[in-house]
């Protein structure tokens, strides 16, 4: 029944996005992107099953929870990520508070040593436990951080190209996107070292749903085109506007998490 709401909104959404004139204004369509894809309803929850494929085709499985409440729309957020399998990732827990004027802040803690270990911003673009993904994935990275550049609009998509505004702080030249016109979410990212350079790196989303009133991701992956390897996320068990409190992103839930949260809600359908 789920599938059936969610095409039909689709399609609807869809006609009315074509009916209107296309957007010019690349700051506007990013800004929308960001709000489609980090900021539905006032708070979220989601179970994610990562599948992390090496060069070689061996594969790795981590599953967790992500816990995510709005500071404000568009802007501050809290993020909370406590992994439950396998065992010896079990109860290592990320936590993130994002801001809007200056570095986010990370932490994660590693229950094997017991040990809470701060993020610096220096590597929020670097592996997220052993993915593909970064840590700066997780959260998203802020629209202020890059220059960006409207170079087609097709029927279904707004392509951009994004340059770094201080390039020594992250590892690629640009990138390009691939904005779906009717939902503003991402639905493909290529990552270039040089501008003239070989995309190196690629996130896809592969399968879209409609929860609760949001278009959301269901599906994705990224490719390390250079190293070799995928990770494949799928998400599932989401929610939104459940009332996350703020203390469940406190200190204290590093080492304590929160359970009533990590909870599948019930089935709504």
């Amino acid at each position: 029944m789920r599938k059936v709401v969610y095409l039909v909104a689709m399609l609807a959404l869809a006609s009315s996005t074509y009916a209107d004139d296309a957007l010019t204004d690349a700051d506007a369509i990013v800004e929308k992107a960001n709000i489609a894809s980090y900021y539905a309803g006032s708070d979220g929850r989601s179970e994610v099953r990562m599948i992390i494929a090496d060069a070689q085709g061996r594969q790795q499985r981590r599953q967790f929870t992500v816990l995510r409440r709005n500071v404000e729309e568009g802007g501050d957020q809290q993020f909370l990520v406590v992994f439950n399998q396998p065992a010896d990732v079990r109860g290592t827990v990320f936590r993130v508070d994002k801001h809007l004027e200056r570095d986010d802040d990370r932490w994660l803690y590693l229950p094997g040593l017991d040990l809470v270990k701060r993020i610096s911003a220096g590597d929020k673009r670097t592996s997220f436990v052993g993915a593909h993904y970064f840590y700066e994935d997780v959260s998203g990275r802020r629209p202020t951080d890059d220059r960006h550049t409207l170079i087609e609009t097709t029927d279904e998509y707004y392509v951009l190209e994004h340059e770094p505004i201080d390039p020594s702080s992250v590892e690629f030249a640009r990138y390009a996107t691939w904005i779906d016109r009717a939902t503003f979410l991402p639905m493909k990212i290529e990552y270039r070292k040089r501008a003239d350079g070989d995309v190196y790196r690629r996130v896809e989303v592969f399968e879209t749903e409609m929860i609760d009133g949001h278009p959301t991701v269901t599906k994705s992956r990224v490719t390390d085109l250079e190293g070799g390897g995928q990770t494949d996320m799928q998400f599932r068990f989401i929610a939104y506007d459940i009332g996350i409190p703020v203390d469940v992103f406190s200190e204290r839930s590093l080492r304590n998490p929160p359970g009533e949260w990590l909870q599948r809600p019930v089935n709504r359908e």
